[in-house]
């Protein structure tokens, strides 16, 4: 039922007056958000379908949905709580309250807390004065189950999400000390999903094990098609969150019935391509789960 009623929306607002998309009954899609950036790496919109091209498995496919606007989102907020942030929660709320603030109106949020174990303190809600309480906490101590956060917010966005395309913001200092769940685990469950896992990560150097937290980091956001930012000052954190935000906003939705149906668990490669002289940033690929 869910892939049915996917498929329908999807044909849905692939429709124009000059172009009308077709699928067969049982076909499949696989859905792409795309950033493209040019040379300066800065964010180009107002790109047209015609200037993409997208491959699987080193095979053309036909793109069957485009759209360049802004399309809304069910957003994940996922904030270290652990005992090495407590001096920093506050400019990190008032963060994470910027990019909610920053993001389509339609799109819903969760707040989910983690230190030792993750918690969703505020279920999905579009009213700003319920996430600002729970997003506020003052009772940061333990370690940093980081894996174990993403693995229940990907639960959590399967079974409560309005929308169809969905990211994580993932807001963190630490290395993690505590996960039950390991990064191949983590890996494979994003490549099935799809959800876009972007990332803030306040760089602490005192801190051993810094410079593997950071290459974790970017593996993950690297399958999902996101991105991680930096950050050296706390006080550059609202920044931060506001370039995800308006990352998000800017991407193009693209999607394709790829020509090996085929639901056999293999990982398929995914490349797009855009004219001139301009670079896309979309999930490198996906496992084809039935």
């Amino acid at each position: 039922m869910r892939l049915v009623a996917a498929i329908v929306a999807v044909a849905s607002i692939a429709a124009a007056p000059q172009e009308t998309a077709t699928f067969r009954a049982g076909t499949r899609l696989v859905m792409l958000h795309v950033t493209v950036t040019n040379r300066r790496r800065e964010v180009v919109t107002g790109l047209g379908r015609d200037a993409f091209t997208v491959y699987e498995d080193g095979r053309k496919q036909t793109i069957s949905v485009f759209r360049n606007d802004d399309v809304p989102v069910s957003v994940g907020l996922l904030i270290d709580n652990s005992g090495s942030m407590r001096t920093l929660r506050p400019i990190v709320e008032a963060a994470a309250l910027a990019f909610v603030r920053a993001s389509n109106p339609m799109d819903d949020a969760f707040v989910e807390n983690f230190a030792d174990k993750p918690r969703i303190d505020v279920p999905f809600t579009r009213d700003m004065q319920i996430l600002e309480s729970g997003v506020s906490r003052t009772d940061s101590i333990g370690g940093t189950a980081m894996r174990d956060a993403v693995e229940m917010a990907q639960r959590y966005l399967a079974e409560h999400a309005s929308w169809d395309r969905r990211a994580l913001l993932l807001i963190t200092d630490g290395v993690d000390n505590a996960s039950a769940v390991t990064a191949d685990r983590l890996r494979k469950d994003v490549e099935r999903t799809g959800t876009a896992i972007f990332a803030v990560r306040l760089v602490r150097p005192d801190q051993p094990g810094t410079r593997k937290a950071d290459k974790e980091l970017e593996r993950l956001a690297g399958v999902s098609g996101a991105i991680v930012e930096e950050v050296a000052s706390i006080a550059d954190t609202e920044k931060a969150v506001l370039t995800i935000a308006h990352d998000i906003r800017a991407q193009y939705t693209l999607a394709y019935t790829p020509t090996n149906q085929a639901l056999d668990g293999t990982y398929r490669n995914v490349r797009v391509t855009v004219r001139g002289g301009l670079s896309a940033r979309t999930r490198p690929g996906y496992r084809a789960m039935p």
